[in-house]
């Protein structure tokens, strides 16, 4: 960015409270009450006073905020700005006297940390927008906002909105071309780049977000996501704040079982499953993703237990009226508030005892109810599950996990498909740990298509539709994690874990159709 000098006089910063914060007096104490923090002062008397109800009125030059005041006083004032500087917004104003003078943009913080700089911006300085910058409605007005940046801005004038919508392609900051004058364009620019939205080009015309190492490696919708649902430099409702109590009926713990055709499951009972599983420590040493299968297909009862120890919901809380308490489940993976918002459909494609179809596992009557017994929306399904990786695997199952979405943001602001994805990631572990423990072959994916699967399972996209998908089948009896590793591999803090090579868990020849034959 140039930086020579100028005989542009240096860009007005206009102070004012945000819109959100208010201002209470009680005797010679004042509290900026914010809607996230409150700040109290005291004493509050004289000149102090009189630039609080200022800040309180709206945005005006320093000069006039100050005026009146002595001297020491605005020390005082100055002092303030700083220390509550998280509920302070800085407006640019085109220049001029205070009869023709507007408010372009206000630059409000969104962190507590957020620290306000003014660039010095030349009109000869190539300029354009972060490629992590975008624009939105919010509360009746367009904001530019960025991951990259602790503050928003609220483009107030008309004019203010062409100058972004101008600097979606390099340019020359005095050639915007707005209508505004330079110099007005210019201080607006100078908050801009100052804050992070706007970039100036480097020597050699290339800007910091196509070429800095770590931000090319972020894509903007993965970085945007990270700053929104981890709290500290946005500053929106967050967590578990109820916004719809009383407005909207949440959903239901339990999703009502859809009409159709049912197969019941076969339940293990703990005594069986304690008499033959491996311990903990074997099977999270022996768990991998497969996905090659066995000749012998994978069994209804194999699959019952698999489904039952994953995913059956266990028991089932249901408050009295008015008590103010959730209706919630218990299931065998933790969720975050027992919301407990997935589901899971198991595509089948070959399972001994079981047709082939698309079915909805009921978790409380555990059993499978029939929704798609079309053979192409199936054959559909597998191909993405297997185009998935790389076209390696064709499984015996695929399930489908979904999210009713407004089970969890009924209660939860910002976090709650955040939160939806951690509850995946969980039942993944779950599934692979039970999985191995029962001789299986697993593979958690990567992708799927939810547009598809939604309409392939009758779902709508908005309200249930895919967040992950899993691959089960039946395991090769060859099939070993035994021995030595692959080229490539240098097998590290191991030796002491290793286990026999005719273990059951690892040699599956005995063991992956024992539910079949006991």
């Amino acid at each position: 960015m140039q930086t020579e000098k100028t005989a542009q006089s240096p860009p007005r910063t206009a102070p004012a409270f945000r819109a959100d914060v208010r201002v209470l007096f009680d005797g010679e104490s004042a509290t900026l009450a914010g809607p996230a923090t409150s700040l109290t002062l005291r004493p509050v008397r004289g000149g102090i006073r009189t630039a609080l109800g200022r800040l309180a009125e709206g945005p005006r030059p320093m000069g006039e905020l100050l005026d009146g005041l002595r001297a020491a006083e605005a020390v005082q004032v100055e002092r303030l700005l700083d220390r509550a500087g998280h509920l302070v917004a800085r407006s640019v104003l085109t220049r001029g006297g205070p009869a023709d003078r507007r408010e372009l943009l206000r630059i409000e913080p969104t962190a507590r940390d957020a620290e306000h700089r003014i660039a010095v911006v030349t009109p000869g300085a190539a300029v354009r927008l972060s490629r992590f910058a975008f624009c939105r409605t919010r509360e009746g007005v367009l904001v530019l906002e960025s991951p990259l940046v602790k503050f928003r801005a609220v483009l107030v004038d008309r004019a203010a909105r062409e100058l972004v919508a101008a600097l979606g392609e390099p340019v020359a900051a005095g050639a915007l071309g707005t209508g505004l004058r330079e110099d007005d364009a210019l201080d607006a620019l100078a908050h801009l780049v100052g804050a992070g939205f706007v970039e100036p080009a480097d020597e050699d015309g290339t800007f910091a977000s196509d070429t800095e190492p770590t931000l090319r490696q972020w894509d903007f919708h993965d970085l945007l996501f990270h700053s929104r649902i981890r709290s500290g430099r946005y500053d929106d409702v967050f967590g578990a704040v109820y916004p719809y109590r009383g407005e909207i009926d949440p959903q239901p713990a339990v999703k009502p079982a859809p009409d159709g055709p049912a197969v019941d499951l076969y339940r293990p009972t703990r005594e069986e499953i304690a008499g033959r599983d491996p311990s903990l420590t074997t099977a999270l040493e022996t768990r991998r993703s497969i996905r090659s299968y066995g000749e012998g297909e994978l069994t209804a009862e194999q699959l019952g237990e698999f489904l039952y120890r994953v995913a059956r919901v266990r028991a089932r809380y249901t408050p009295e009226e008015g008590s103010g308490r959730d209706e919630v489940v218990s299931r065998p993976y933790p969720s975050g508030g027992q919301g407990y918002e997935l589901e899971l459909y198991v595509t089948v494609r070959r399972c001994a005892g079981l047709d082939a179809g698309i079915y909805y596992y009921d978790p409380v009557a555990h059993r499978l109810v029939l929704v798609n017994d079309a053979e192409t929306d199936r054959e559909s399904l597998f191909h993405v599950a297997s185009r998935a990786t790389g076209m390696e695997a064709r499984p015996d199952v695929l399930i489908t996990v979904t999210a009713r979405f407004q089970r969890m943001a009924w209660k939860y602001r910002a976090i709650a498909y955040a939160t939806t994805l951690r509850h995946t990631g969980v039942l993944y572990q779950t599934m692979y740990l039970v999985a191995t423990a029962l001789g299986l072959a697993p593979c958690g994916l990567g992708n799927g298509d939810a547009d598809m699967s939604a309409r392939v399972l009758g779902l709508d996209y908005l309200k249930e539709s895919s967040v992950g998908d899993f691959l089960l089948g039946s395991r090769s009896p060859d099939d070993s994690v035994a021995g030595d590793p692959e080229a490539g591999w240098a097998m590290l803090n191991s030796p002491e874990w290793s286990l026999p090579v005719n273990s059951p868990v690892i040699n599956v020849s005995e063991g992956a159709q024992r539910l079949a034959t006991e």
